[in-house]
């Protein structure tokens, strides 16, 4: 005996007429259902419908989510024409029928260790479901069948919480459960293997030094569960425009961080042994020693993405109470290698910087603190100027970026190769322009000297928080004071702020103790509006979405030199290069605020809060 048909829910209810079509309750979306209704309502035509159904016909009808096929159709909204039926639009519509809210799933915001647990890989799939958020009364769960209600009940009983649920698009459901399943997985067959036999060490260690991501297919397979915990981990970030990876060991439990547009996320959670074993692996990708454990350590991974684009990776072990805490610095060289105006120059500062640096012999100084954008402005400085007839030489520690156009050494310390001692070597190597990574003790600023006083020009950088702060610096470093007045030729100092979002930034009012505050007694007028956050999912609801740098631009004048003495008066220092022209990283940042480009929040959380 056949079962009743299941209820049908109409979208709206009509008065007269025939009963407009509508959705099947307790059962997956079925294209024709969603055809129908798209028709009824006038967003497709009879000819947009046919056409969708012709490409079902091929597709595997009970394999593609029917949104899905809608969407690869790349049909155009009937009556609103230039907005696209895509999987922008579809998901939202879809949510209004069924009254539920909409969510693009931000998979930094998701614990993924906790929601793992909620229930299982094959269940999850069977009702196209993704748990996103869980806390101790209730349970979010995104999903692309919001009409299928039948797994609520099980689920509310299992986990005894309240159920929201949220409409997600559905190719972003099935890639985090595959992902976030599958890591899970690979971490739970990692540590229940951890007092077996070793993960495959003798394969790890002839690992070639190019990582080439998603090859080990689908995470979560029965074999090397730690290569594939890790090489998720890498492409995650890459995918999540994460600038460093953190892998903090705890007492039982490991945290995985990635610090995006300048701050950080927390990820995801690993077991004690896992993480152990993840940080090892990612030591032997970067040439390091695993079974060193009580000193610091660095090293570098170049990885080719699934895209095809090789990325560099800058690694760093330190010991801590738990365990070795490893850091990983990512460098895209489409990102890094950028031009003047990229970087944030504005033409003046453009200007001012290309005079500084095609001079033929001096050395400019690059300061500001660790992540304040100084390698990237150093490396896409010397892209600029290493050409076929220029032989540019640089010594860093690490080198932080391969690059074919310039000759670089690494600092080995172990071997007495130290910055002092690279930088005497190229001298003898016909260079033209000297990259010395970091000027950092007497020797080192010394050879930079001399590698200046013999008709090379030399690009370093400094840790102070200003330009005219570089001066006191190498003074306080030994330099003698005449030698700083005939070969520094400028100093520049900056800062990595965040930009505002521009899918959802807005105009908003200047507060004025903050501008004041920001701006000190330069007298620069307060914009009457400038822009605020807002929050969307572009910008994972933060307002801001990337970074560019403010700068602090001093070329070295006669005046300036002539006050360059040995008890150096650093704020009448100051104040004299701001009489010869150099404009603080203050009026920069406010310059930027105007703009429309940032806000004077985030640039007071950036600079010092004094104008000096």
């Amino acid at each position: 005996m056949s079962q009743p048909a299941p209820p049908r829910v109409a979208p709206m209810s009509r008065k007269d007429g025939p009963r407009a079509p509508g959705f099947t309750a307790n059962r997956r979306l079925d294209t024709d259902e969603v055809l129908a209704v798209l028709l009824h309502e006038g967003v497709l035509t009879e000819a947009d419908t046919k056409r969708v159904r012709n490409s079902q016909r091929g597709a595997g009808r009970s394999e593609v989510h029917p949104l899905v096929m809608i969407a690869n159709a790349k049909l155009e909204h009937a009556q609103a024409p230039g907005t696209a039926v895509n999987l922008e639009y579809l998901p939202e519509w879809i949510a209004r029928h069924a009254a539920l809210p909409h969510e693009r799933i931000d998979p930094t915001k998701i614990d993924v260790s906790a929601v793992g647990q909620v229930v299982t890989a094959t269940y999850a799939t069977k009702y196209r479901i993704l748990p996103i958020a869980i806390s101790d009364t209730e349970l979010t769960v995104a999903t692309s069948e919001p009409f299928d209600t039948r797994w609520i009940a099980d689920i509310g009983h299992i986990t005894r919480r309240e159920i929201h649920r949220v409409v997600a698009n559905p190719l972003d459901v099935n890639r985090y459960l595959m992902e976030f399943y599958g890591v899970t997985r690979a971490v739970r067959k990692a540590k229940d293997d951890k007092d077996g036999k070793p993960q495959e060490e003798s394969k790890l260690l002839n690992f070639e030094q190019l990582l080439q991501l998603g090859e080990t297919g689908e995470l979560g397979a029965d074999d090397q569960h730690i290569v594939r915990i890790v090489d998720w981990l890498l492409q995650y970030a890459y995918d999540q425009r994460a600038s460093d990876i953190h892998l903090e060991p705890r007492r039982d439990i490991g945290r995985v961080r990635f610090r995006i547009d300048g701050v950080l996320h927390k990820v995801f959670e690993l077991p004690a042994a896992v993480m152990s074993a993840v940080t090892a692996r990612i030591k032997i990708l970067g040439r390091m020693d695993i079974a060193e454990r009580r000193r610091p350590q660095d090293g570098r991974i170049k990885m080719r993405t699934v895209g095809g684009r090789e990325v560099e990776m800058r690694l760093s072990t330190m010991p801590t109470a738990f365990g070795e805490k490893c850091v990983m610095r990512i460098f895209d060289p489409e990102l890094v290698m950028k031009n003047f105006s990229q970087l944030g120059f504005s033409p003046p500062e453009e200007a001012m910087w290309k005079a500084m640096i095609e001079r033929p012999h001096g050395i400019v100084l690059v300061t500001g603190p660790t992540g304040s954008g100084k390698t990237t402005t150093l490396y896409s400085t010397l892209k600029h100027i290493a050409t076929p007839d220029i032989n540019v030489c640089t010594i860093e520690d690490p080198i932080e970026m391969v690059a074919p156009d310039f000759n670089q050494m690494q600092v080995q310390v172990n071997i007495d190769l130290t910055f002092a001692a690279g930088v005497r070597t190229l001298l003898r190597q016909d260079p033209d322009i000297i990259m010395v990574g970091e000027i950092r003790d007497l020797p080192t600023a010394e050879m930079a000297v001399q590698a200046s006083l013999t008709g090379h020009l030399v690009l370093s950088t400094l840790h102070t928080n200003d330009a005219p702060s570089a001066v006191s610096r190498l003074l306080d470093l030994g330099v003698a004071h005449f030698l700083i007045q005939s070969t520094v030729a400028g100093i520049v100092a900056q800062r990595l702020v965040r930009k505002l979002c521009t899918h959802c930034r807005k105009p908003g009012p200047v507060d004025p103790a903050k501008w004041k505050l920001l701006t000190g007694d330069f007298g620069f007028p307060a914009p009457t509006l400038a822009m605020v956050p807002v929050g969307c999912p572009e910008c994972r609801k933060t307002g801001f979405l990337g970074r560019t740098a403010i700068y602090e631009m001093m070329p070295i004048s006669p005046a300036l030199r002539a006050l360059i003495q040995p008890s150096l008066d650093l704020p009448l220092f100051r104040a004299a290069a701001i009489r010869e022209g150099l404009r603080p990283l203050c009026l920069s940042a406010a310059e930027q605020v105007a703009k429309g480009i940032t806000t004077v929040e985030e640039v007071l959380g950036v600079l010092p809060t004094s104008a000096e």
